[in-house]
């Protein structure tokens, strides 16, 4: 079955307005801890729901692994050769700042690789969206789609690099110089708008040397890979694997 971006880009808007439902009260947003010590809202749990019954509506042969559902066990998920993977408010600590930087997250992935990517930015309505045929698109509201692109980093460059702005690596300059790259410009952003940012050429690469799951990176991941100008690129990132955590990594080389 052939799935269209089209619906999996409307499944995202509506997550972000339930999203923008607890964003825009002026109270403060009230906040939970998961077991992990990660920060849970109210607005975590309407994106879920507004995403996970929107893909059951019409995708329902296809199985849904998301951020705040129960994680099936690797001898289920093992034989999913295609499933959704969603990440329904990436960005918690950003969202709870309101600072804006915070996003709705879709992948299909297929055989362990993102084969569908949409990454939704509620607060700013920035759409995000790529697929393996088609490459990969940005959109700011009603406006007109953009197709996007970026050119490899190369090392005889100083490079432009994303760094998050809740998780900063104190070494990541000293790492990134015993790889032979100088860093030239840091650019802080939130979610996963860093690996947009690269995919889009406002950034040279993103290096992440502290721990991330795969629902972090997967939407963004299709939008990086299928954003190459001469064809898609490779990621050092695969998905589905027994642990959900991905590897350190360096997204644009």
């Amino acid at each position: 079955m052939n799935i269209d971006i089209n619906i999996i880009n409307k499944i995202a808007r509506q997550a972000g307005s339930e999203i923008l439902k607890f964003y825009d009260e002026d109270r403060d947003i009230e906040v939970s801890r998961k077991s992990d010590d990660s920060p849970l809202t109210k607005a975590d749990m309407a994106s879920h729901r507004a995403i996970v019954s929107g893909l059951e509506k019409e995708y329902p042969e296809i199985p849904v692994l998301s951020e705040e559902s129960e994680i099936p066990d690797y001898s289920v998920r093992k034989n999913w050769n295609r499933y959704f993977l969603i990440d329904p408010l990436d960005g918690t600590k950003e969202f709870i700042k309101k600072n804006g930087e915070f996003t709705v997250n879709i992948a299909l992935i297929d055989e362990n690789e993102p084969v569908l990517g949409v990454v939704y930015i509620p607060a700013e309505e920035v759409l995000y969206f790529a697929d393996a045929k088609e490459g990969s698109f940005k959109q700011v509201g009603d406006g007109p789609v953009q197709k996007i692109e970026h050119a490899r980093y190369s090392k005889d460059k100083p490079a432009r690099i994303m760094v998050s702005r809740s998780h900063r690596g104190n070494d990541t300059k000293e790492r990134l110089a015993g790889m032979g790259i100088e860093v030239g410009e840091e650019i802080p952003s939130g979610s996963s708008l860093k690996i947009c940012f690269v995919a889009e050429g406002k950034a040279d690469l993103y290096p992440r040397f502290g721990p991330t799951m795969e629902w972090d990176t997967a939407a963004a991941d299709a939008v990086y890979r299928y954003s190459g100008k001469n064809g898609p690129v490779k990621s050092p990132l695969k998905y589905n694997k027994e642990d959900l955590h991905n590897p350190e990594f360096i997204i644009g080389l």
